[in-house]
């Protein structure tokens, strides 16, 4: 998110977490600070492989509250940012994929599982989520890759779905499908998916 009309608009839809992207070959790089910052839900700042005091800088100066490192970051790049709430995005194709959380257990507040893609996320593409069956640790996780518009009524029957750790799922990440432009919503797409969403919850 980088307009200050569109941020208004998203965050009136009653969303948790937005997201600010402090990448430069991002095609949603945030390079100014928007004239409007969300002050009802938390600001989230992603950083790919990024100097820890530029992290500390931008975080200062966007009053993030949650830091997402979406790149190559080790434990130890982790355990230098303790104090701020992290949030480290694990690249998944399969199985094998979900063991990289044993690494940061007790590092980070939230894993994000993401769909692994040559470039740093944003593919707009999903990952076969039944291989969350294999993830067994106590960090809460958000759920991302390519979530859309027609997926309400599959996301609410992960509740069933044979071995899927349903109670560490706090969250999805809905970002590219869910786009005009890059960087720019199409609020009245996810307010629809929102109530759908909301809807199949109950039905289910």
């Amino acid at each position: 998110m980088r307009d200050a009309d569109n941020i208004r608009e998203v965050e009136s839809l009653g969303i948790n977490m937005m997201g600010f992207i402090f990448w430069p070959k991002s095609s949603r790089y945030v390079c100014a600070r928007p004239d409007y910052l969300p002050t009802k839900c938390k600001r989230v700042g992603v950083f790919v492989d990024e100097d820890i005091d530029t992290i500390c800088r931008i975080t200062d100066e966007y009053g993030l509250d949650y830091i997402q490192l979406h790149g190559h970051e080790s434990p130890d790049y982790c355990a230098k940012l303790q104090g701020i709430h992290l949030i480290k995005a694990i690249s998944v194709n399969g199985c094998d994929d979900i063991a990289t959380y044993k690494r940061y257990e007790g590092l980070v507040d939230y894993f994000l599982f993401d769909t692994k893609c040559p470039s740093v996320g944003g593919s707009g593409q999903q990952f076969d989520w039944c291989v969350l069956s294999a993830y067994q640790g106590d960090t809460p996780f958000l759920l991302s890759g390519g979530i859309g518009p027609d997926d309400a009524q599959r996301l609410s029957a992960l509740r069933v779905l044979d071995g899927f750790p349903v109670e560490k799922c706090i969250g999805i990440d809905l970002n590219s499908r869910f786009e005009l432009a890059p960087g720019l919503k199409d609020v009245s797409s996810l307010r629809r998916f929102l109530t759908q969403l909301t809807h199949s919850s109950y039905q289910n």
